[in-house]
């Protein structure tokens, strides 16, 4: 039997949304046994300081020192790959990029081109203020030649209500309010909405929200780092 590869995991970015993607890498894998799984190690470092209240000036305390440390951690505890499981950290993608010698899996562009290659035309975008006003998902989008939506401010501030007031807060999401979101993407012109904050991946899984719909980038990554590990990817 193979034993693939180890991925090291960048958690705690939030910690529930860790949890949701370590049960998503076990789900979506085709094993009959514990040996036929991902290896995996995961640093939950739940005190990494907010990534949006330091991208849009709220805080001065910056997570990157923090997550370099925990990136070098695991590249020294001989991990193969290493991925980041919160969108907005990946505004620090070159930084810990460039910080290890293994790779460091793009989630941003990795769920972009599942949307592609799943042949939707115009992407609505999901995501924290921090990804919204760095341009995350809107320059991955243009990167890749693909039409693209972001919600005005007062939507915006319904997107933030939910993933900060509701799911990192431990409470269900107000589930009109994220429809009110969604009726808005369409009447748009989206054929997809992207799910760019692992909070958001939540409500997908806990309302069992359409695939058809919904492009859930904690989903994607999972699938990717099954693939990367050398593991089989069960058939949905």
């Amino acid at each position: 039997m193979s034993k693939g590869k180890t991925v090291g995991v960048l958690g705690g970015l939030g910690p529930m949304a860790t949890v949701y993607f370590y049960d998503l890498v076990v789900e979506m894998t085709e094993a009959s046994i514990d040996q036929e799984h991902v290896d995996m190690i995961i640093i939950n470092r739940a005190t990494t300081p907010d990534r949006t209240a330091y991208i849009v000036g709220k805080s001065d305390d910056s997570p990157l020192d923090q997550i370099v440390e925990d990136a070098k951690r695991l590249e020294a505890a001989g991990v193969d790959f290493i991925v980041l499981t919160c969108n907005t950290a990946h505004y620090f993608y070159e930084e810990i990029s460039k910080s290890v010698n293994v790779p460091l899996l793009n989630m941003v562009e990795e769920t972009v081109q599942h949307a592609i290659d799943d042949g939707h035309k115009k992407i609505g975008i999901l995501a924290t203020t921090g990804n919204i006003q760095t341009k995350l998902y809107q320059n991955m989008c243009e990167a890749k030649k693909v039409d693209y939506y972001v919600v005005d401010e007062e939507i915006q501030n319904k997107v933030m209500k939910i993933i900060y007031e509701d799911v990192k807060a431990g409470k269900k999401a107000n589930m009109n309010t994220f429809n009110e979101i969604i009726d808005d993407l369409k009447s748009n012109g989206c054929d997809c909405a992207i799910l760019g904050c692992t909070e958001l991946s939540i409500i997908k899984k806990d309302k069992k929200l359409p695939n058809d719909f919904y492009v859930d980038s904690s989903e994607v990554l999972a699938r990717q780092v099954i693939l990367k590990s050398e593991k089989k990817l069960k058939n949905n």
